[in-house]
């Protein structure tokens, strides 16, 4: 089982949580070998993905243990338990939903929890959010993370939500942790041309622009 702390501790140092929604199982299993062979090293599967929780399942027995496998858009205890038992080692959520948190505290996992507000943000500590979901942060933009991080000074978020190559930079410097990046990360010329090398080359300008945000 793995140690909270350890898990939080590895994404933080990962820099880049990759957020994936794609049509397809198959479609998310060509981006995630994409993703390894660039260096990440850990990818959150949105719920929204079919076949999510089987995805979750298979490239946690597939991957090393140094790897984190992540469960996304998780919304209600039910899918939480799921999550846990396939072998999610982090639970993310769009909001502060109750009883998530505890779930995967149960089983050693650590849990993102989604705010936007203040009084979300208060809320999602309260219900023991690991590291807070900034989310959507387009919707504010770095500025509006630097707001909640002068009042939340204590607080470790995670920006998620409309974070691309070109703002990336911006959240870091505004006081983000950790950033989620969604499709962005795909090239998706590239995914449907099924062109490996460049789909690998396009993700990796995401970890080289956290190296230098360091």
């Amino acid at each position: 089982m793995r140690e909270i702390d350890s898990i939080c501790t590895h994404l933080l140092a990962a820099k880049v949580i990759p957020v994936l929604r794609l049509a397809s199982a198959d479609q998310a299993r060509t981006v995630i070998d994409c993703l390894l062979d660039a260096g990440f090293t850990t990818v959150e599967i949105a719920l929204t993905t079919p076949g999510a929780v089987q995805l979750i399942a298979e490239l946690r027995a597939r991957v090393a243990q140094s790897f984190l496998v992540g469960a996304g858009t998780v919304l209600n205890v039910q899918q939480a338990r799921q999550c846990i038992d396939a072998g999610a080692d982090y639970l993310v959520s769009p909001c502060t939903a109750h009883g998530i948190a505890a779930i995967a505290h149960d089983a050693g996992r650590a849990v993102l929890l989604g705010a936007f507000t203040p009084s979300e943000v208060h809320a999602a500590v309260k219900e023991g959010s690991d590291i807070v979901k900034l989310f959507p942060a387009s919707s504010g933009g770095p500025s509006h993370l630097a707001a909640l991080r002068a009042v939340f000074a204590d607080v470790v978020f995670c920006p998620t939500g409309g974070v691309d190559a070109g703002n990336m930079a911006a959240y870091f410097n505004a006081g983000a942790a950790v950033v989620g990046v969604g499709n962005s990360i795909i090239d998706s010329k590239a995914l449907s041309a099924k062109d490996g090398p460049r789909m690998v080359a396009h993700a990796k300008q995401y970890l080289e622009l956290a190296a230098a945000s360091a």
